[in-house]
């Protein structure tokens, strides 16, 4: 597995967990 997939997809895993607690707790924007 190449190092920039393996990154890639641990910027997008932090983003999608991010987008979902901002989503279920707008008051901690």
């Amino acid at each position: 597995m190449p190092s920039s997939l393996l990154i890639a997809g641990s910027v997008a895993a932090g983003l999608l967990v991010y987008l979902v607690v901002v989503l279920l707790r707008p008051e901690r924007f």
